[in-house]
């Protein structure tokens, strides 16, 4: 099995959608999901109560915070990562290289190596668009490789795993 470094932040429908569409169906599709997630998208679903079935979803821990010095690696280092949903906030510090956060550092580290797939789905406002650096984040990650997708949120969010290679054996 290929493991899928699945990554979210916290955006509108993260305790409702992201299980259900994209963790559940990418562990169907044949990945073993490493999944991280940002402080406050791990904090929604705790409070929504949905971390016991993103749980389910996988043999590894799931991941809010980095380990302390000494503590063993709780993930292998897949070699394709989805980050959905991410935040206009978190695409901002992905391209400037910001990383605040386990899901960013994580994301950060590998952000244009050769052999690494990396797939953003976002969610914006559409008024957000039209600030001045909204598409050289974009035009930053793009010339990096990464493959990147607007959520519209009439349509399922497993449109995203359409973005990553098939699963190895």
């Amino acid at each position: 099995m290929t493991d899928l470094g699945l990554v979210a932040s916290s955006c509108g429908g993260l305790d409702t959608r992201f299980t259900a569409e994209l963790a559940r169906p990418a562990a169907a599709r044949g990945w073993r999901l490493a999944i991280t997630l940002t402080p406050t998208a791990g904090q929604w679903l705790e409070t929504a109560g949905g971390l016991a079935d993103l749980a389910a979803t996988t043999d590894l821990p799931i991941r809010t915070t980095s380990r302390l010095p000494g503590q063993p690696r709780p993930h292998p280092d897949p070699r394709v990562f989805l980050f959905a949903p991410a935040s206009a906030n978190s695409i901002a510090k992905l391209a400037l290289g910001v990383a605040d956060n386990q899901a960013l550092t994580l994301l950060g580290d590998v952000l244009g190596t050769p052999g690494t797939t990396i797939a953003v789905a976002y969610q914006i406002q559409d008024t957000r668009v039209h600030h001045p650096a909204w598409q050289p984040h974009l035009d930053t990650l793009t010339a990096a490789g990464v493959r990147l997708l607007r959520l519209d949120p009439r349509r399922p969010w497993t449109a995203a795993l359409d973005l990553l290679p098939p699963p190895g054996p």
